[in-house]
């Protein structure tokens, strides 16, 4: 005689990180971290901790890069945490440039304010396709999570742009900083043999001082 199962499907997963890594502990007296920050009881809970002031403020972008970013996520909006979401403005100088990078933890919309921006994101191996636009006051544009993306002010005056992005703490690795600034620096074999460029390449590109805008 055979019986009847019943089978029902479970779809489960591990919550996204908002951290680079979290090293498991045994002791939980050791413990220091948790994924997210620890919870405030709700009863003390001010409208403060739900706010921010100072988006409309322009930011000095005489920098290497010519850009600043202010980002205004849970280190800055303690209420933001568990929500998922935080912000950035982005000022511009003329052609200023927010780097090659990252956020390993977001996807990112931005919206032009002011001014015009080339931007663009490049898609993951095999095809390595690159998606460009050049966005005007109002335009809005998305680069996928984790993808390598850009921005470049193509005018003579300053831009300005909002970002909102899927993530409390969404994180950023600027290309050329993790490369070629790394703490301690990457071996100049794993470099030159990777860019396929010479020595005296990479030794100069490590002697950069590669500083976050």
């Amino acid at each position: 005689m055979l019986g009847l199962a019943s089978y029902s499907l479970v779809h489960a997963s591990d919550p996204s990180p908002l951290q680079d890594f979290c090293v498991a502990v045994s002791d939980s007296a050791s413990a220091v971290f948790v994924n997210g920050k620890f919870c405030e009881n709700p009863k003390m809970a001010t409208p403060e901790d739900f706010f921010f002031s100072g988006l409309l403020t322009p930011r000095n972008t005489s920098n290497t890069v010519g850009s600043t970013v202010t980002p205004v996520n849970v280190m800055q909006i303690p209420g933001l945490n568990t929500l998922g979401i935080s912000l950035a403005r982005i000022d511009f100088g003329p052609f200023g440039l927010n780097p090659l990078h990252t956020h390993p933890r977001a996807t990112e919309m931005l919206v032009v304010l002011e001014g015009s921006l080339y931007v663009g994101f490049v898609t993951s191996n095999p095809d390595n396709q690159l998606f460009t636009k050049v966005l005007y006051p109002g335009d809005a544009f998305v680069f996928p999570e984790g993808l390598i993306h850009f921005q470049i002010n193509t005018g003579k005056t300053n831009a300005v742009a909002i970002s909102g992005l899927s993530s409390q703490n969404p994180g950023v690795i600027t290309v050329a900083n993790a490369v070629f600034g790394s703490n301690p620096k990457i071996s100049t074999d794993v470099l030159t043999k990777a860019f396929q460029v010479d020595k005296k390449v990479v030794d100069y590109l490590q002697a950069q001082f590669w500083s976050n805008n």
